[in-house]
């Protein structure tokens, strides 16, 4: 039935996007922006996951196919660019954004941050993509339940939206030298989850 079909793709997509879970890196990586930009992040980071994940869907195997590209060599890659952003965030090597900073680049990094690794990896990953993909190999030639799959992404990309602009308040609060420690603390998580993605790519390449 088309409702088991979205309630399934409804579940499975929003446990491996898992919206709460990325706002913190959201706050770490969006630390010292104004109010306004923190906003155009989480648009434009949604905006592009719910591209990425719709594209998938609807052309997603058919394109790694036709690119040689396995989902292995998708992981890895997702985890060794992640990986260098961690290491970023726990070093403090990040743009100093001061009051006069010329508003060009301002918005180059709020474009950066939000295509990588907001949109891709953390929200549009490797997990979210192969979920995409299989889900739409469930629902085959079905137009209704492919129209549900889209309407399941635009919920979870949704989610991911409102939870970011609770963030921003939340960051707000925390200060700057909360921000600070909340950064270090979670760039060494987002370091993790990189070699997490890398170890489960190379082990998916063996097996």
């Amino acid at each position: 039935m088309t409702a088991d079909f979205f309630i399934s793709a409804l579940v499975t997509m929003l446990v491996i996007v898992d919206p709460l879970g990325i706002v913190p890196i959201f706050v770490s990586l969006t630390a010292g922006l104004p109010i306004a930009a923190r906003r155009q992040v989480a648009v434009r980071a949604s905006v592009i996951a719910f591209a990425i994940l719709c594209g998938a869907t609807l052309i997603g195997s058919w394109l790694l196919d036709k690119l040689g590209i396995g989902m292995p060599a998708f992981r890895i890659a997702g985890g060794l660019l992640l990986f260098s952003i961690a290491s970023e965030m726990v070093f403090g090597v990040r743009i100093v954004r001061k009051s006069h900073e010329v508003e060009a680049a301002l918005d180059e990094h709020v474009r950066n941050i939000a295509a990588f690794p907001l949109a891709i990896p953390l929200m549009a990953g490797p997990g979210a993509i192969t979920a995409a993909i299989l889900l739409a190999g469930r629902a085959g030639d079905d137009a209704i339940r492919l129209g549900s799959l889209i309407g399941v992404i635009a919920i979870v990309v949704v989610s991911c939206l409102l939870a970011f602009l609770v963030g921003a308040r939340l960051a707000k609060l925390l200060g700057v030298t909360g921000n600070v420690v909340l950064e270090r603390l979670l760039g060494v998580i987002l370091a993790a989850l990189a070699v997490q993605f890398v170890i489960d790519g190379v082990r998916a390449a063996w097996t």
